[in-house]
């Protein structure tokens, strides 16, 4: 039990201290915003622009996947004209966040970790120290506020796409008038309940983002062993990361939907 310990909970409990203790220390870098702009914009770039392909092919497949199997179920029902409502709340409120941060993690995520983890390795983090430039504000802070800025704006085009596509396919698969469709979808969008949805999907994108990239930063600052722990870094980082988007997705929807 003892050694158990020792070799499983000791190294978790390192690894989570270290990754909110690194959070904390980023934020405390926050006055250094404007002089890291250029940085900053840089990280939105590669995680917004970057990823822009790749988020879009799912996004438009996933709302007419969601759109063709919701369809076919209320068929049943003779409620198939419903299918605006429950994309538009399905999206919003979990699908696009939880699909846009999976995305993200795996492509942006692992290499943040990895580039971080190469430096780490190649003795360029503890130059960097040598030279009294912090290592919090040089490379983790921008790439935090880069990336969990960007999460959200990515969120809201991923529902938006997906929304098309569940459209295209109820009104070419199902026979939808696709008027009544996209009115349905702005009846829901603009009503307290569906701004609710929206806001909790923005939070829920930021969280996610937040997350990621803190973890990405965390592994790869703790990168040891050359090129095999750079590839072991990247994966934790990204198992981590998936993890952590289940845990604080379900969280969020307990805590604002009880």
């Amino acid at each position: 039990m003892i050694r158990l310990y020792k070799n499983t909970l000791e190294p978790l409990l390192y690894a989570i201290g270290y990754t909110v203790l690194l959070l904390f220390r980023a934020i405390g870098q926050s006055h250094q915003l404007y002089f890291k702009r250029r940085e900053i914009l840089e990280q939105m770039f590669i995680a917004g622009v970057g990823s822009l392909f790749v988020v879009s092919i799912v996004s438009v497949f996933t709302g007419m996947i969601l759109g063709l199997n919701t369809g076919l179920g209320l068929r049943d029902f003779g409620a198939e004209g419903q299918i605006g409502l429950l994309l538009t709340i399905t999206l919003t409120r979990e699908m696009s966040p939880f699909m846009t941060s999976l995305i993200l993690a795996a492509s942006v995520g692992s290499a943040m970790a990895a580039e971080i983890g190469t430096m780490k390795v190649s003795e360029e983090i503890d130059a960097l120290e040598v030279m009294s430039i912090s290592p919090i504000r040089y490379l983790v802070m921008p790439r935090i506020v880069g990336f969990s800025l960007m999460v959200p704006v990515l969120c809201v085009y991923s529902a938006a796409l997906g929304i098309l596509g569940g459209g295209i396919v109820g009104h070419f698969q199902l026979g939808i008038d696709i008027i009544s469709y996209f009115q349905d979808v702005y009846y829901r969008i603009s009503s307290v309940p569906g701004l609710k949805d929206l806001y909790v999907g923005l939070l829920k994108g930021y969280v996610f983002g937040l997350s990621i990239a803190t973890i990405s930063c965390s592994q790869g600052l703790r990168t040891e062993g050359g090129a095999i722990g750079v590839g072991q870094t990247t994966r934790k980082a990204v198992v981590t990361s998936f993890l952590m988007v289940i845990f604080s997705g379900y969280v969020l929807t307990a805590l604002f939907y009880k």
